[in-house]
């Protein structure tokens, strides 16, 4: 997703950096690559191991953690040696492979995140009726989708060439033997933006906004009852409780994602335009801080989960190992 930074006669120049830089640069980027693959390791092993999680919901972040994880086992290790060295080592198929892996797996985030976005609007929404409507059924479609259109989408598009329609020339004038030179022309520039951030982005703000506004109502209303309420009121009090703090923990997740991305997928849309003006290291960087995001999520779980520190906690002292640790309760 990049162009190639210089070349002589048609071949790739090694970076020419100082040995100190590509140290620095490595040492960080191999950080941000174990933070990915531990921090969402565990959240895959937690859900996958503690019956307690087995939610519709909690499926659909098992998902978008497999996602981030597999970015960061299979995707960054060749993306840091591509941004360090300025030069592809792996071949010119492997670069199309990896493109198309690249954008299946960035997208599949968005449409989890527009899925996870649909699910916490009947949750808090629609309470009554939301374990009818979102059945297991259903979160099995919504993972299909989130990963079967983003590959058709993604391998689609790179392998039978559609990104470079409209953009022949400027390809065959940029490409070096040994760089790894895939570009968008203005069409499909634009149409890639739209179809994998800026609909699903503007898609999940509207459900979100109407999920606060009618947070913010039920809240109020709750605040009215009388102090003194009936049991099932207070399960329902606790239960919507339950549900709208995972809505405000999503929603953050969810914004994380649209800050870490939207830099990338502006520029993929507007560069075209631009005469392909922008610096490839700007191009890459911004790449790197869209990867970010799969570090971040990890992170917010601990941060808001108390089921998911704990879950931490009996992973790393090796508790999952003992018997009936799976019924263990969370929370």
């Amino acid at each position: 997703m990049q162009l190639c930074y210089e070349s002589v006669n048609g071949s790739c120049i090694r970076s020419s950096w100082s040995n100190s830089i590509r140290v620095s640069m490595y040492i960080f980027m191999v950080c941000i690559i174990l933070a990915t693959v531990a921090g969402n390791l565990t959240v895959i092993i937690s859900i996958s191991h503690f019956k307690q999680l087995h939610t519709p919901t909690n499926f659909l972040i098992l998902s978008m953690a497999t996602v981030d994880f597999l970015l960061g086992f299979l995707i960054m290790p060749c993306s840091m040696v591509r941004s360090v060295e300025h030069c592809w080592y792996f071949g010119e198929l492997f670069c199309k492979i990896h493109t198309s892996t690249d954008i299946m797996l960035s997208t599949a985030s968005i449409f989890h995140l527009s899925f996870i976005s649909i699910d916490r609007y009947y949750a808090v929404c629609d309470p009554l009726r939301y374990k009818s409507k979102i059945n297991t059924f259903v979160i099995l479609v919504m993972i299909f989708v989130s990963w079967m259109v983003p590959a058709a989408f993604a391998f689609g598009m790179i392998f039978l060439g559609l990104n470079l329609q409209g953009a022949e020339d400027i390809y065959h004038h940029i490409h070096c033997a040994g760089g790894c030179v895939v570009i968008f022309s203005e069409t499909s520039g634009v149409v890639a933006s739209i179809v994998s951030f800026y609909i699903p982005g503007f898609v999940m703000l509207y459900i979100y906004r109407k999920i606060y506004s009618i947070a913010k109502r039920q809240a109020r209303s709750i605040d009215a009852m009388s102090q003194k309420k009936t049991q099932f009121e207070m399960k329902h009090h606790i239960s919507f409780c339950r549900e709208r703090k995972a809505a405000k923990t999503l929603g953050i997740i969810m914004g994380v994602f649209l800050i870490c991305w939207s830099p990338f997928f502006f520029f993929t849309a507007t560069n075209p335009f631009m005469n392909y003006v922008i610096p490839p290291v700007l191009i890459d960087a911004l790449v790197w801080f869209g990867y970010l995001n799969s570090t971040f999520n990890p992170i917010v779980y601990a941060f808001f989960y108390m089921w998911f520190r704990k879950a931490l906690k009996m992973i790393l002292f090796g508790n999952v190992f003992q018997q009936d640790s799976s019924r263990t309760h969370l929370f």
